[in-house]
């Protein structure tokens, strides 16, 4: 998938000259993506997946969500290591900012578990919100600034970049970037300017993980008899 995203918008469209590094930083925007369009999948089929344990075993049924999304968690540390090698390869300078990329990992698990929770809890009952969330996905992989430079969007519109880094996908693929390849990625933090602003993705982070953890508490008490 990155070879053919390189190949296509990097050679033929030109796009990220002004990013050094490019095909790194496309690279992990890729890689950090996939981390959490799979923690997401698997979460929302977890507990439909694993209905004959939950009729059988009486335990917390958080544990089968949890224990779903730890293997793309897994994938994306191994996944992390392909890219700092390909980074060292292509030049990038090894720096303590390195040791704050888990944090930002952890802040995208964590939105993605919330996620999981929610829909995981839902696709017990409405067996078709799987797919629609593949489609919604797909449109959401554009709104993310995974394929292009966030600063194409800023030299459109400044107040479009700084809505679109208030996404919290975008905000920690954003800070993963500028920790691991190059300071001169564009972030909330370095964008924005106004800290109770930048700390708006990390709240909705709290919110959207605290509301569906609950919310899959409620539903849980059912999960054996409707799955």
């Amino acid at each position: 998938m990155f070879a053919i995203l390189y190949v296509v918008f990097v050679k033929f469209f030109k796009w990220g000259g002004d990013i050094p590094h490019y095909a790194v930083y496309l690279l992990t925007g890729t890689v950090m993506w996939n981390f959490f369009m799979e923690s997401t999948n698997q979460g929302i089929h977890a507990i439909v997946m694993r209905g004959d344990l939950l009729r059988k075993i009486s335990f917390p049924k958080y544990i089968v969500v949890v224990s779903a999304t730890l293997t793309a968690v897994i994938n994306v540390l191994i996944n992390l290591v392909v890219i700092i090698i390909f980074a060292l390869i292509n030049g990038v300078t090894p720096s303590l900012s390195w040791l704050l990329v888990p944090l930002s990992i952890l802040e995208l698990y964590v939105l993605s578990l919330g996620i999981a929770f929610l829909l995981g809890a839902i696709n017990v009952k409405y067996r078709d919100i799987s797919s629609i969330w593949e489609v919604f996905t797909q449109a959401l992989f554009y709104a993310v600034p995974i394929i292009y430079p966030i600063s194409m969007v800023a030299a459109t519109s400044q107040k479009a970049a700084k809505i679109l880094l208030l996404n919290p996908i975008a905000q920690s693929i954003q800070d993963i970037r500028y920790n691991l390849v190059t300071d001169q990625t564009i972030t909330a933090w370095n964008y924005i300017h106004r800290e109770w602003i930048c700390i708006i993705p990390i709240i909705l982070v709290v919110v959207v993980t605290f509301l569906a953890a609950l919310y899959f508490r409620k539903k849980s008490k059912f999960f054996a008899e409707e799955v």
